[in-house]
């Protein structure tokens, strides 16, 4: 049976959870992209021979280094937050969830830790063969630590290869192939990794543009310039066409995301695509006010993204809320119905094999695997609980695309003018240089929270809701680490950029 759950606990240990993932994701991207910047220069270090493309690599290697280090300190502590606040969570699906956490200690982490200490003190004491090959061997690490880990996140996103065990209560792996072949593990991964190669390359160039306005270090910062623009401009492309396939993704895996992204309410054939637009935050499921105050929309553009059909229906929040006959679409409501008989039967199944009652068992199970596909829905208390919050939805993701459109324009024109030989006389593009820095950051985060915040109730889509994840804990205490967190993480980001900035300031050794 449901038990009365403390929500303020529950709200707590989201929150602490938020903000552990928010403060590591500020240097994880940076990591996978930096990594495979600085594999580049010494590439073409190791194929001229020129010195200053070692300078450059050493330069570029050493602000990988810091972002590297802190990075981990605060992606250990997310992990183990899953013991401590998360522990039902951890119990029930600690056998799918853990094998690719595993995987990525044993093997990625490994082989980057394995790798990195040779990346950095081996200059002159192994061979430059040896040296770079190191250097992309740390490279690969990094980028296969987040594959394993943003295989993970994508099965919380669509759970697939398990078995839910009415014995033990908990989630077991059936095929391991399909989690990590999971068509949302493959989006997640290729578009987390992609914008961040493209975070790197706003980096690079905005460290380098700052340093063309000090009228320091020019070559470098050109050159830098010229190899991260391009490499950031392949990575835009790629990062748009991983962008469309996740939306296409989510569009058939979890539909009710896609709905609170666009803040489509009712849904509509021939939907149209919302470019801009100010949510009607009083907007509810099932009433009549619009959802707009104001919107620009690109008539059926949502409808070809999303079914890659021209024309077709696309269902809003109103139609997976109540249900649409017409469409074949089962609602919440009918859901949680089913959901509350599947957690009834449970429940009996398990007393029953308590007291040696197998015929009642039996009886109990068969009801029971009737309706388990809708188990999770159970512990909802009413249909309006399985929406996301659809203004921060629709804002995350409107700000994501629209800086994710600005980057490559910004890149194309570093590009253009440098080719030209006139890019330090433009200032003004020097300085949007260093702006995208910051607004890169805020496209990272925004990417998350659509991620995070649009599969809301959910910690296993469809499966178990946040509610009954968290750990038996009081909310006090949650409370309590959080605001240790929160000056923690705090800490560690200023120190981060107060070292960030002096060597930044120091610059490039002179030869």
């Amino acid at each position: 049976m449901v038990e009365q759950i403390d929500l303020s606990q529950v709200n707590w240990a989201r929150a602490q959870f938020a903000l552990t993932a928010m403060y590591h994701w500020i240097f994880v991207p940076l990591t996978l992209g930096l990594s495979f910047l600085v594999a580049f220069f010494e590439s073409i270090y190791v194929r001229t021979g020129n010195e200053e493309w070692k300078r450059i690599t050493k330069f570029w290697m050493t602000l990988f280094g810091i972002n590297f280090a802190i990075g981990v300190a605060t992606g250990i502590i997310m992990e183990f937050e899953f013991g401590t606040n998360w522990s039902n969570y951890s119990w029930m699906v600690g056998d799918i969830f853990g094998a690719p956490l595993a995987v990525e200690g044993i093997f990625a982490f490994f082989l980057e830790a394995t790798f990195f200490a040779v990346m950095f003190f081996g200059w002159n004491r192994v061979s430059k063969g040896f040296h770079l090959f190191s250097t992309w061997m740390v490279a690969v690490g990094s980028n296969l630590s987040a594959l394993w880990i943003l295989v993970a996140n994508g099965w919380m996103q669509f759970p697939t290869g398990m078995y839910f065990n009415p014995d033990t209560a908990r989630f077991e792996m059936q095929n391991f192939w399909d989690v990590l072949f999971s068509p949302v593990a493959i989006s997640k991964f290729t578009h987390a990794t992609s914008s961040g190669f493209l975070l790197a390359s706003l980096f690079v160039v905005g460290i380098s543009s700052w340093y063309l306005l000090q009228e320091r270090h020019q070559k470098m910062a050109q050159k830098s310039i010229i190899v991260a623009s391009v490499f950031g401009l392949l990575s835009a492309a790629y990062v748009g066409f991983t962008g469309d396939e996740a939306a296409y993704t989510v569009a058939h895996k979890q539909p009710m995301k896609l709905a609170a992204m666009e803040g489509l309410f009712d849904g509509q054939t021939n939907a149209p695509l919302i470019a801009a637009g100010l949510i009607n935050s009083a907007k509810l499921p099932g009433d009549n006010q619009k959802a707009f105050a104001f919107e620009v929309s690109i008539p059926g553009l949502l409808s070809l993204l999303a079914n890659r059909e021209p024309g077709s229906f696309v269902p809003g929040i109103n139609d997976l809320v109540y249900g649409n006959k017409e469409f074949q679409i089962v609602g919440a409501e009918e859901k949680i119905a089913n959901g509350k008989i599947a957690v009834e039967q449970l429940h009996n199944y398990k007393l029953a094999r308590k007291n040696g009652d197998q015929t009642a068992a039996d009886a109990a199970l068969q009801i029971f695997d009737q309706h388990k596909e809708h188990m999770g829905y159970g512990y909802l208390n009413k249909p309006s609980e399985a929406v996301p919050p659809v203004g921060l939805s629709f804002y995350s993701f409107h700000i994501m695309v629209i800086t994710g459109a600005i980057f490559p324009l910004v890149l194309l024109l570093f590009l253009f003018f440098q080719f030209k030989g006139t890019l330090p006389t433009h200032r003004w593009l020097l300085y949007l240089g260093i702006l995208c820095i910051p607004l890169g950051y805020i496209s990272q985060q925004a990417g998350w929270v659509l991620a995070e915040v649009g599969r809301q109730p959910w910690a296993i889509h469809g499966l178990l809701p946040v509610n009954v994840a968290t750990s038996n804990l009081t909310s006090g205490t949650v409370q309590t680490t959080f605001f240790i967190f929160l000056g923690l993480f705090t800490l560690l980001l200023l120190a981060e950029i107060s070292i960030m900035l002096k060597q930044i300031t120091i610059g490039p050794e002179e030869n």
